[in-house]
């Protein structure tokens, strides 16, 4: 088993910043992937952006690209979302999950969920 807390949401103005941290406990040299998700109401979970834990590759969703970036602190098995230049679009509940396989950017993967992290970007 994996355990996952988030911590680091809260309210934006568009423009600003904010980092979400994820940290992993339990089962965590199993982990291969981390990933945070978002879902905005009425609207499906879709990925943002995943790391893998040997590697440190990442993926970053198209929608987000050149403005999130995800980070771990391996010593901490804690992983990080720096979101810049929030925009309302990205007004959404963020999730945090773990994969014990590949590969990372399927979401299907990840069998381990934090309870997620409200991010609220006003304009």
């Amino acid at each position: 088993q994996v355990q996952l807390v988030e911590s680091g949401g809260g309210l934006a103005q568009a423009g600003g910043s904010l980092r979400l941290s994820c940290a992993a406990s339990g089962r965590t040299s199993d982990i291969y992937a981390m990933g945070w998700f978002r879902q905005a109401p009425g609207k499906g979970r879709e990925i943002v952006a995943t790391i893998t834990q040997s590697g440190g590759s990442t993926y970053v969703a198209d929608s987000v690209k050149g403005r999130f970036t995800s980070s771990r602190d391996s010593a901490k098995n804690t992983v990080y979302l720096q979101m810049n230049s929030l925009k309302p679009e990205d007004t959404a509940v963020y999730l945090c999950a773990a994969s014990m396989s590949g590969p990372a950017f399927v979401l299907r993967r990840y069998a381990y969920w934090g309870q997620g992290t409200q991010v609220t970007v006003s304009s």
